[in-house]
């Protein structure tokens, strides 16, 4: 059974893992909020959410060294591939997902930064049951899930990080709120987030 983490929570995806961890996966999950009511339901038809996971590389130097979102889906490496873009939220489990080669990254990545962002720039106000989960995407264990229900006017959220530690790799939960509409704009954000 996985750990449902709280806010500036961290656990060692090691040792939920119970063996050496070598690869994970990061899985989105979201759904759009129905409107309510006659007039909500007139005056909003359609209720697709547009949201996207990405994920920032920081080197050992604190700085965004690579970022994998729907317009680059592989990290320079290739050790770090994204599922494709999911427009809707429709549907079942994970709508995105963010698969990372642990055991091949080279030693000088420190942090990996998972982010989630509003492209069309739907506020979170329009999302609802949203999460984010590590798997062990070679056993298929779920290590730890972080449920993101802070709704608000904000389009973007830096969700958790990863750290790379000498016994393995940990997991953060972080759920800051953004307003930026792509990765590319949460660059520095997700450097602060670490260093908080």
């Amino acid at each position: 059974m996985s750990i449902s983490l709280a806010k500036k929570q961290t656990i060692s995806l090691d040792k939920e893992a119970g063996t050496g961890l070598r690869k994970i996966r990061m899985g989105l999950g979201w759904d759009p909020v129905k409107p309510s009511g006659f007039f909500g339901k007139l005056l909003n038809s359609d209720t697709a959410v547009d949201l996207d996971a990405s994920c920032i590389v920081v080197d050992n130097n604190q700085r965004p060294v690579d970022m994998v979102w729907f317009r680059q889906l592989k990290s320079n490496d290739s050790l770090i591939a994204h599922s494709g873009d999911n427009r809707t939220g429709d549907g079942n489990g994970d709508d995105e997902t963010i698969s990372v080669n642990l055991e091949a990254l080279s030693g000088n990545i420190a942090h990996l930064v998972f982010t989630v962002n509003s492209f069309l720039g739907q506020t979170f106000e329009k999302v609802g049951n949203a999460y984010c989960r590590i798997v062990d995407d070679v056993t298929g264990k779920e290590l730890a899930r972080f449920n993101l229900s802070d709704q608000g006017h904000h389009t973007g959220m830096i969700m958790a990080y990863l750290t790379r530690t000498t016994s393995g790799w940990n997991v953060t939960a972080v759920g800051q709120r953004s307003n930026g509409r792509t990765v590319a704009d949460l660059g520095n954000e997700a450097v602060a987030a670490v260093n908080a």
